[in-house]
């Protein structure tokens, strides 16, 4: 146990190197990850005859989806970087509170969320743009989906602890077992089993199921360095108030991720159509994988800045800053340009009807046209998560999608803009909301830091 503890000190050794090493699996593991609802949207798309209705209903169903991941982001990416302070200042035994309240926590969520999201589908699905020729297809997926989230909030939440300690191996294990099940079982249950939508959904549960079952059994064995302990589970209000501030950001990053993409869908399909709200969950799709990296690297590099943090070593938290800033805009910026270079090859991945070629393309280059500045605001607010500064991520993560793109995809169409005017209601919010992010972090925390660090080489010197 003191090798592991020793070897997880992220007060030693190279900053960049151990973001870095953190920061890859998760990576592979948030792209893993995403693989989920992609592979199910390729499959999904080239279903003979049906594939462009039942592309659009399973798009449909992302705001559920991400409703779900939200609650379960509120408690896992709270509690962990919470648990990785408490590391930082040798605190175990509070650690090992952080996480059995988080179990706790997702635990009845996982039961509440879904049965509410069930028993208010119908109205929902219409409310975010569903036709009478789309509901069908989103009605199944979703019906199964709600069946098996209690495992899916668990896996989620609670992968978030594994990397926090520094196993992101181990983490890329939990969603690569279920991504590569649903990968195999999507074609089985979708075409030879002739389930169609509902067989893409019957293979996410089941993997997710499986991937739940890794989790538990390593956070119950032997490897893991904060235990759960059974006396840990009975709620701590006090404590999980703090997770839940923590986690906000989060939360409110994917819940208006939700919204977003409610009010995306409802406004296309009332000003275009719904060969739109299928560009948009093309978009969306694309958008996932492009998130998932840019996340994995902020993930990657808060159990690193938050244990240094809690350690009083803020010259290696401004160092990872800094890192995290730059391989963040170099990879958006790569990502965006291939994107521009190779849009119709891509939409085709998922449907080559030539019509929503025509219509996509266009679109979705207004869509990206300024994405890449968005790894801006991340580095920053994962940072402000990292160093337990939760009322700052919390604003920017509603700044961005509440303030401006929500009222952005509303006004436009209606002030003369159509369609395009709602396309481009995304690049205009990322930049006014990274370039407010950012400088508001250099101004204040990065500068606090500077402060920190001066003080304290103040004391050393008396």
């Amino acid at each position: 146990m003191a090798e592991k503890k020793t070897k997880n000190d992220f007060s030693q050794g190279s900053v960049p190197r151990l973001i870095w090493r953190l920061a890859v699996p998760m990576i592979v593991a948030q792209v893993v990850n995403a693989l989920y609802s992609i592979v199910d949207r390729v499959y999904i798309g080239h279903m003979a005859g049906v594939g462009q209705l039942a592309l659009t209903g399973i798009g449909l169903c992302f705001p559920i989806t991400m409703t779900v991941a939200a609650f379960s982001a509120l408690i896992g990416y709270g509690g962990a970087p919470l648990s990785s302070i408490l590391r930082g200042r040798k605190d175990e035994e509070g650690a090992e509170r952080v996480l059995g309240n988080s179990v706790s926590a997702l635990c009845v969520l996982g039961i509440l969320i879904p049965l509410v999201c069930f028993f208010l589908r119908r109205p929902v699905l219409y409310l975010f743009g569903a036709s009478d020729a789309t509901f069908p297809y989103a009605d199944h997926y979703i019906t199964i989906y709600l069946t098996g989230s209690l495992p899916v909030m668990l896996t989620l939440g609670l992968n978030a602890f594994i990397n926090a300690q520094g196993f992101t191996r181990d983490g890329m294990v939990t969603v690569g077992i279920g991504a590569v099940l649903n990968l195999a079982l999507d074609p089985l249950f979708i075409f030879a089993f002739h389930m169609g939508i509902a067989g893409a959904a019957v293979a996410t549960v089941i993997s997710q199921a499986v991937s739940c079952l890794w989790v538990l059994r390593f956070l119950l064995g032997k490897k893991n360095l904060i235990r759960l302990h059974r006396e840990c589970l009975r709620p701590d209000w006090p404590l999980l108030g703090k997770i839940c501030a923590l986690g906000m950001s989060s939360f409110i990053m994917q819940i208006t991720e939700s919204a977003i993409s409610a009010v995306f869908n409802a406004n296309l399909a009332k000003f275009g159509g719904d060969i739109y709200v299928t560009t948009m969950t093309v978009g969306t799709s694309i958008n996932q994988i492009y998130f998932m990296v840019i996340q994995g690297f902020g993930q990657g590099a808060q159990p690193v800045t938050g244990y240094n943090y809690g350690a009083g070593r803020y010259d290696r938290v401004r160092q990872g800053f800094r890192f995290l800033a730059v391989v963040c805009l170099i990879y958006a910026t790569v990502f965006w340009g291939l994107l521009q270079l190779f849009m119709p090859q891509i939409i085709g991945l998922f449907n080559s009807d030539a019509a929503l070629l025509e219509t996509a393309v266009p679109m979705l280059r207004i869509y990206f046209l300024l994405t890449f500045l968005f790894a801006l605001q991340n580095a920053s607010q994962s940072t402000f998560v990292a160093l337990g500064e939760a009322k700052k991520a919390t604003f920017f993560a509603l700044f961005r999608k509440v303030l401006l793109l929500i009222p952005l995809i509303i006004a436009l169409p209606r002030l003369g803009f159509g369609v395009t005017g709602i396309f481009a209601a995304e690049p205009i919010a990322d930049t006014v909301s990274a370039v407010t992010c950012f400088m508001t972090f250099l101004l204040t925390s990065y500068r606090g830091l500077k402060q920190k660090e001066l003080a304290q080489q103040s004391l050393q010197r008396e």
